[in-house]
């Protein structure tokens, strides 16, 4: 009889930390060794020239969701986990959507039953809050979080989405209370408004005046306000896709001064720009997403947060429209800047282009690599250990790269349904071979092992505060208002 499920031998091991040589024990889906001469497996994998990495944790992508609009994703649970999977995820945390007049209990009870039995790889879900009443934020909210959705993210734009100041500080301060983290798309939408009523006026309808209606400023200034907000209640906060170098340094300054907020930024601020909006056509319509591409210096300003602490987070938020009417042109061929679905693919793409451009021009450390697209997300939204680790009882979540494999993206090989990708054409050195999720290599040889639903339902525990932990400041000279807490 065999000592263990699998081995995999030879390879270099690289986690948030430290990189050695040593091969890994797999038991029950669980790491149960590490080191060398482990004995028997029932299979064994020759991992020599590969580096052994935790399994992908994408924190941020929508996916079998209905936009405010009532556009739903090109993506369901089982297309979205697959993709997920081939390109080397193995968790990852879609949102459970609530929209205005909706029960925020039966919108996750909506979204268990449609990913339960799709889903390939492991899961859990952020909570989307559009509209926090008196009966989400005093009863719904908290006992959702006692059950394990201790993520939620809230809208400081879009009109069907948004809430204001006043509903982000009831909704941080449940969070704060009951040890949950808040996520928050952060742009001004009276500046986006603004600017978008005067560019239509004039007929400037085109896909590229979505990133001129968008501007640096709108998402800085509602960078700070919320950094703002939660220091004013001593809550975390995270604020997702980040595009702006004004914003990112927002983001270093809070945290420098001790604040409790995180940064997370994807995968079209590192290599698409504004100039991919202004195709012939609609072709421009392919790269609109919220924060819009910026330029080729704001590019280099995120690679300088992914080094430098502004960012923990590095997330595909994934948001695939097909290119028709189902889609993106669901408001016809001719639609305008302000019609168009926003949103690109990235879900599969999101690891490799950061393990090529990052890891392989030098700019990142495989280590860094690793913390920010596994590691990090497992401990900000409470998946660590059992997630983004490579220690004895964690999950066996493993990818294991070839650093050498070099591929040229076309859509035709990868597995989501948007129908295409914003990264055609590029050509990447470094993709995984094998992806193992709780022990099963669910992908070998460019395909998929993994059976529909075989993916688990992972319940998080809220971080309560240790008694004598910091209260919100009180001193109204320096913090007026939150005296009235």
């Amino acid at each position: 009889m065999s000592d263990f499920d699998l081995i995999v031998r030879g390879g270099t091991l690289a986690t948030a930390s430290e990189t050695f040589a040593a091969d890994i024990a797999v038991r029950d889906g669980r790491i149960a060794a590490l080191g060398t001469d482990l004995g028997t497996a029932a299979r064994v994998i020759d991992a020599g020239g590969l580096l052994v990495l935790p399994g992908g944790v994408d924190a941020h992508c929508h996916v079998e969701q209905m936009s405010s609009t009532r556009i739903w994703t090109a993506d369901d649970f089982h297309s979205g986990s697959v993709s997920a999977a081939f390109g080397g995820t193995t968790t990852f945390l879609p949102f459970a959507a609530q929209h205005r007049g909706q029960s925020l209990r039966e919108v996750v009870k909506d979204a268990e039953e449609r990913c339960a039995p799709k889903a390939v790889i492991d899961y859990a879900f952020h909570l989307i809050i559009s509209d926090p009443t008196a009966q989400v934020l005093g009863q719904e909210l908290p006992a959702l979080i006692a059950d394990g959705y201790t993520s939620f993210k809230v809208y400081m734009t879009y009109d069907l989405l948004k809430i204001d100041d006043r509903q982000m500080l009831d909704v941080l301060c449940v969070a704060r209370e009951n040890g949950a983290t808040t996520m928050v798309h952060a742009e001004n939408n009276e500046v986006i408004s603004w600017i978008s009523e005067r560019l239509l006026d004039r007929g400037y309808g085109a896909p590229k005046y979505h990133a001129v209606s968008h501007p640096r400023i709108a998402e800085s200034e509602a960078t700070s306000r919320a950094i703002q907000l939660a220091r004013l209640v001593d809550a975390r906060l995270l604020i997702v896709h980040v595009s702006a170098p004004e914003a990112a340094a927002a983001i270093l300054a809070a945290r420098n001064a001790g604040l409790k907020i995180y940064g997370e930024t994807c995968p079209q601020y590192l290599f698409l720009t504004a100039e991919d909006l202004d195709r012939e056509g609609m072709e421009g319509a392919k790269f609109c997403c919220s924060p819009p591409p910026r330029d080729k210096a704001a590019q280099d300003a995120i690679w300088q947060g992914l080094r430098n602490g502004t960012f923990q987070v590095f997330s595909s938020d994934h948001a695939p429209y097909r290119m028709d009417a189902s889609g993106k042109l669901k408001h016809g061929p001719n639609a305008t800047f302000k019609q168009l679905a926003n949103g690109v693919p990235g879900l599969e793409l999101r690891l490799p282009l950061l393990f090529s451009e990052g890891v392989g021009k030098g700019r990142l450390s495989l280590n860094e690599f690793v913390a920010l697209t596994a590691t990090n997300p497992a401990k900000i939204y409470g998946l660590h250990p059992r997630k983004g680790s490579l220690a004895v009882g964690a999950d066996a979540d493993l990818t294991l790269w070839d650093p050498t494999w070099k591929r040229t993206i076309t859509y035709d090989m990868l597995h989501d349904n948007a129908g295409y990708t914003p990264y055609e054409g590029m050509t990447l050195t470094g993709w995984p071979r094998f992806v193992v999720s709780r022990g099963r290599v669910i992908v070998e040889d460019e395909t998929l092992n993994a059976e529909r639903g075989s993916g688990d339902h992972i319940r998080r525990a809220p971080e309560i505060a240790a008694p004598g932990a910091r209260e919100p400041e009180l001193d109204p000279a320096r913090n007026f208002g939150a005296d009235l807490l």
